[in-house]
């Protein structure tokens, strides 16, 4: 590719003055799994018609704002890697419970704490003080009811999450499907 093709692309990103705008699609995927799709983007019409493309194409359907979202808690989610700790899991519940996290569990092979979104920076810093690193931590939308499918509608769910992943506008997708 020539340079100044480059030097024109960049010139012209560096001086847009686009308006993106956050948006937040829900949806139904295969089975009823309820989806909440967050995107960031310039034209709404465009990200509309795509999304809502993929969950056609997917046997879903978009849904009007509010038609899942109630089956969802906002919620801070840090996940810390057991064997990337030497604290023990007490002392790590204790350290994460006196920081102001709502809750602690431990699964096989990683330990995850959820707090409320407020709080979410105060405990995160706390951790962080204490030295943990982390495999993730970020405000989430937690659903609070699960949806198992069986294998067809894996195969569906699955292709869904890959195409909406693909689109450029999508930031986030959140769905109550128990992988």
């Amino acid at each position: 590719m020539p340079n100044d093709t480059i030097n024109n692309a960049i010139r012209k990103a560096s001086t847009s003055n686009e308006n993106y705008e956050e948006i937040t699609y829900e949806g139904y995927g295969p089975n009823g799994v309820a989806v909440i799709v967050e995107a960031s983007t310039d034209n709404k019409n465009r990200t509309a018609a795509d999304v809502r493309h993929v969950f056609d194409k997917a046997g879903g359907n978009l849904g009007t704002t509010g038609c899942v979202s109630y089956m969802f808690n906002k919620k801070g989610v840090i996940v810390i890697e057991k064997e990337a700790t030497s604290m023990s899991e007490d002392d790590l519940m204790m350290l994460a419970l006196e920081a102001g996290a709502e809750d602690f569990s431990s699964e096989e092979e990683v330990y995850e704490i959820t707090t409320d979104p407020a709080d979410f920076m105060t405990v995160r810093e706390k951790l962080e003080e204490a030295g943990l690193e982390f495999l993730e931590a970020e405000v989430q939308m937690v659903p609070t009811t699960t949806v198992k499918l069986d294998e067809k509608g894996t195969e569906k769910m699955e292709r869904l999450i890959e195409n909406l992943e693909d689109l450029d506008d999508v930031s986030n997708i959140y769905h109550n499907w128990e992988e």
